[in-house]
């Protein structure tokens, strides 16, 4: 998503010997923000420079005027599953709480919301990580969200809460604990990822149980477009986060957390764009890079609205 923000980066001298600080802007410079995950293997790779990305928008290549890794603070929105399927796993999680909170830094929020068929937000943004580490605690025992599960629907809430609460600078991401069994009323995957994308808000997500990604219908069958199975691997992917299917909810939940923090963040400036009109992006390595790594997988969001 576009972001209108207040002054314009350093001049262009400065440029590369500040790569990594918080940049500055001009008013009235639309500036398009892409959160990017690069992975070799099991290993998340942390050592890429700026020249070694080549992002695109509507296929133009695009000049990076803000290149940065790890150093943006975080709002993180953990998005619990509460449903009476999913306590086992949440009881796993609480009990690393901690341990997977050391991998957040000084000026990281972190809020909590629970779901089921309804959602709340049981812990505001906070930098007091032992307060989100005791709603882990306390969410095992939420009972009062009704019965059944709406994935989808707690996506949006998530969305809407991150747009509305969300650090105005910074990263922005979720992540949801689920087992992914769920039917959509009304509420297509499409509506979900314009409210991602309109949030600036990358999704991850860990998948636990018997929940599994949405095997494509059998050719022919006719399925009421009204209800759709949940997919939360493609929420994940489409806004450039990761999702995992995990045994386990503690150790997944400690690995995503120290993955989630390690990014990078892509800036440049948008291209002139009728409002609403959806662009699509395109982040690659460059030859060079892919020697380096030659199994990398990339991670970035796939695109965004124009002019909001």
């Amino acid at each position: 998503m576009i972001l209108l923000l207040a002054a314009l980066l350093a001049p262009a001298a400065q440029q590369s010997s500040q790569a990594d600080e918080t940049p500055t802007f001009r008013a009235g410079v639309s500036i398009v923000r892409v959160d990017a995950q690069v992975v070799n293997g099991d290993k998340v790779v942390t050592d890429l420079t700026k020249d070694e990305f080549v992002v695109s928008d509507e296929d133009a290549p695009q000049k990076l005027v803000y290149f940065g890794r790890d150093r943006e603070p975080l709002s993180l929105l953990l998005l619990l599953d509460v449903s009476g399927s999913m306590q086992k796993m949440l009881t796993q999680m609480a009990s690393k709480a901690r341990a997977a909170m050391k991998h957040l830094q000084p000026g990281d929020r972190v809020g909590v919301m629970l779901f089921s068929r309804r959602s709340r937000i049981a812990q505001e943004f906070t930098d007091d990580l032992t307060k989100v580490a005791g709603q882990l605690d306390e969410a095992v025992r939420e009972e009062n969200l009704g019965a059944g599960t709406e994935i989808n629907a707690a996506v949006l809430t998530a969305a809407s809460y991150m747009e509305e609460q969300g650090a105005t600078t910074g990263r922005r991401a979720i992540l949801i604990v689920t087992d992914n069994l769920s039917l959509n009323y009304q509420l297509t995957d499409t509506v979900v990822i314009r409210g991602l994308f309109s949030a600036n808000t990358v999704l991850n997500a860990i998948v636990v149980g018997k929940g599994d990604r949405p095997k494509p219908p059998p050719s022919g069958r006719y399925l009421n477009p009204d209800f759709t199975p949940t997919d939360v691997y493609k929420l994940a992917e489409e806004t450039g986060g990761e999702a995992i299917k995990a045994d386990r909810a503690d150790a997944a939940f400690q690995d995503m957390m120290e993955r989630i923090r390690t990014r990078y963040s892509l800036h440049y400036h948008a291209p002139e764009a009728k409002a609403g009109v959806f662009r699509r992006i395109k982040v690659e390595l460059t030859p060079g890079a892919r020697v380096r790594y030659p199994k990398a997988v990339l991670r970035a969001r796939a695109g965004y609205y124009a002019g909001k």
